[in-house]
């Protein structure tokens, strides 16, 4: 819990869940229903809606109805966005890759023992609607006035959430900043304020940065001729972007990146919010211009800069803070009341449901206010976390350093209380707090927000290095591939 990423995590997934509601408001609105839709399909793809076999994942299986059905809702999604539609042949294809890549993501929630409850959707939409200045219910009619159902919203929500959590356990446990990083990123800004005569540090330009992609992705361990092959594919989509094709339906063709049926969008962050590589290569463009290719751990990358801007509040906010914490460091302290608190964390699993883990907590609970064992000894007994050893002693805690849960729960409490069950992405939580002190924390926060940028800068490749090592290890058998293949040989 003493992570700061573990917040800085709860806290990048706003603008993403914002995103969603910003993607169908802006989008034409045709209002295509599902019988329009099934229309799309082409009679021979019709005549496949049986009990036939698309693909094997695992011991998973994707029948021809459900891609069938998928791929009906994606030819609507994307005419409601106002994305040319690609050649059906293409559009199968990718939506078959997308529907495997979510059955993996399926399975290892499943292994992880992830699940998303109604009182986190409705949480993650109650802050949606706040950012975008509306009510609940003004938000539900803006969704489905854009052709979007709002329990299929709702469903969007809730496999964001669920992808987020699985990048917590997974993949930023595996994310290390190092205090020489920080001091380099710190020493960097200052060098450039100081280029163009600012009194203090300074980001090097207060700009969010809108940009696109189309990945396409090289598995890990491919033959150099594979390479090779995936090289001249990603060279031949850059030169049609380059003739005038449109770019966003080439990522719904082509793009193996998550982003795809979204024209390969992946929003708008502050300019040193983006993975060095791609600050890099973006560097002197002018929007509508994209790079040559890009090659990372992941593949090889075509980026667009779809616009360039100031950013708003919600965008900016990170960069926002980095500025009022060099400020703060300049005009003196900066005080912040710090708490220090103990946990007992109980996690669930396929043995220990949320029931269970709230009624043990609630039990240890009530012992520890009897005054029959003391917190820090049941914590060594029960936490499943690793300050058990220390009697769940989490030490002193600042402001925005742990989820938003935990830190309400702990805020609620004065010096010696104990509080009823929690729960958050982790598991569930009794809290005890200790005392309070308040602290001169201008140059921690300081460095806390770098680390925070530097770890995003890191996290979107991390975490998409991850998948690909996921689907690698994973037996998938695509039969639409095999059957392809056989056609070109005939």
């Amino acid at each position: 819990m003493r992570n700061a990423r573990q917040a800085y995590i709860w806290q990048r997934r706003l603008p993403r869940l914002v995103m969603v509601l910003a993607t169908f408001a802006l989008a034409p609105q045709p209002h295509l229903m599902a019988a329009e839709a099934q229309q799309v399909l082409q009679p021979a793809a019709a005549e496949r809606l049986s009990d036939g076999i698309a693909a094997i994942v695992d011991k998973d299986v994707i029948t021809l109805r459900e891609l069938s059905r998928r791929v009906a809702e994606v030819h609507a999604d994307l005419a409601r966005r106002g994305i040319q539609l690609p050649p059906d042949a293409d559009l199968e294809q990718q939506v078959l890759q997308r529907m495997i890549t979510e059955r993996l993501e399926q399975h290892e929630a499943e292994r992880l023992h992830i699940a998303v409850n109604d009182a986190q959707v409705d949480q993650a939409i109650a802050v949606i609607a706040q950012r975008n200045g509306m009510s609940q219910q003004e938000l539900q009619h803006k969704i489905e006035e854009s052709g979007l159902t709002w329990a299929a919203y709702r469903t969007e929500i809730t496999d964001s959430i669920r992808l987020d959590a699985i990048r917590q356990r997974a993949v930023d446990p595996t994310i290390t900043i190092s205090n020489a990083e920080i001091d380099a990123f710190l020493a960097e800004q200052e060098s450039r304020a100081n280029a163009v005569g600012t009194a203090r540090p300074n980001l090097a330009a207060p700009v969010s940065v809108h940009l696109a992609q189309i990945l396409v992705r090289v598995p890990e361990g491919a033959a150099s001729s594979d390479v090779a092959a995936l090289r001249q594919r990603a060279e031949d989509v850059l030169a049609r972007a380059r003739a005038g094709e449109d770019f966003a339906s080439l990522a719904a063709a082509a793009s193996d990146g998550p982003e795809a049926f979204q024209g390969g969008d992946m929003g708008e962050r502050p300019l040193q919010a983006w993975p060095d590589l791609f600050i890099i290569a973006i560097r002197g463009l002018q929007p509508g211009q994209m790079t040559e290719l890009v090659q990372s751990g992941n593949g090889f990358h075509i980026i667009k800069v779809v616009a360039s801007s100031g950013g708003d509040a919600a965008q900016a906010q990170q960069q926002l803070q980095f500025e009022r914490s060099q400020q703060a460091l300049a005009e003196g302290p900066m005080p912040v009341t710090q708490t220090h608190a103990r946990h007992i964390l109980i996690k669930t699993s396929a043995v220990m449901s949320d029931e269970q883990a709230r009624t043990r907590l609630e039990q240890l609970r009530q012992r520890i206010l009897e005054g029959k064992e003391k917190f820090e000894d049941l914590a060594r007994q029960h936490s499943n976390d690793t300050s058990a050893p220390q009697g769940g002693d989490l030490g002193w805690l600042t402001p925005g350093e742990t989820v938003p849960p935990f830190e309400q729960a702990m805020d609620a409490l004065d010096s010696g209380q104990v509080s009823q069950p929690v729960q958050s992405p982790f598991g569930w939580h009794l809290i005890k707090v200790e005392e309070r002190r308040t602290q001169d924390m201008a140059e921690e926060y300081q460095r806390m927000q770098a680390r925070q940028i530097l770890f995003e800068r890191r996290a979107g490749p991390a975490f998409e290095e991850w998948l690909g090592q996921l689907r690698d290890q994973a037996y998938i058998e695509n039969r639409l591939e095999k059957r392809a293949r056989l056609e070109q040989e005939l």
